[in-house]
């Protein structure tokens, strides 16, 4: 198995971790967004879209970390990263879409290069764009993290995919210089995670392409 990424990717990072939690042996090859390598010919062959990440399993590779995590789930069930029950399996996904599609495609590098580039808007201006969608999500994820329905972690004591989501989106909420003391639930897992070694294993710092 391989997965192809670049260290600062929010979306390979939420992989890496759940790889990291099954337990999975995976070889991990660096793309680089910044030097256009994920718009090379044979990145291409490998994910027509031209984005990391890109999972190779076998003689199927995979797009999209969602579609990715979904996969993994399937076909490799143990230590699963959803719960047992429909209710709490939709609660898990409503959590990591809110960052997955509501505030990630929204601050991807695409998109700051294009406001920055098509649009012309100031650095200033961008980190005031990026920083909008991180709160506007994290607020509601922090009013549900106080429904009762949460454990020790996003949902009930093991990580799931919302855990998997949440983190890497923190990592890049701070990148940015983003307020976070008004989420102390979102801080207390962040926390927690950050002390267990698949997390750890998976933060850009601890990639061999990180700089």
């Amino acid at each position: 198995m391989a997965l192809y990424g670049y260290y600062r990717s929010s979306a390979a990072y939420r992989l890496r971790i759940a790889l990291n939690l099954k337990g999975l042996d995976y070889e991990n090859i660096p793309v680089s967004l910044l030097a256009g390598e994920h718009r090379n010919e044979d990145y291409l062959k490998l994910n027509a879209q031209g984005l990391v990440p890109a999972l190779k399993d076998g003689d199927l590779t995979l797009g999209q970390s969602m579609a990715i995590l979904e996969y993994l789930e399937e076909t490799r069930p143990e230590a699963p990263l959803l719960p047992a029950d429909a209710a709490g399996r939709a609660r898990v996904r409503q959590i990591a879409n809110i960052i997955a599609c509501d505030i990630h495609p929204l601050d991807n590098l695409r998109v700051l290069k294009y406001l920055k580039g098509a649009l012309g808007i100031s650095d200033e201006a961008k980190d005031d764009w990026y920083r909008h969608w991180i709160l506007l999500g994290f607020e509601a994820i922090e009013t549900m993290l106080q429904d009762g329905k949460s454990g020790t972690y996003c949902h009930g004591d093991s990580p799931t995919f919302a855990d998997v989501c949440l983190l890497p989106q923190l990592y890049n909420a701070r990148r940015f210089n983003t307020p976070l003391d008004k989420f102390p639930n979102i801080l207390r897992i962040e926390e927690l995670c950050n002390t267990q070694e698949a997390f750890i294993k998976a933060q850009p710092e601890n990639q061999p392409d990180a700089k």
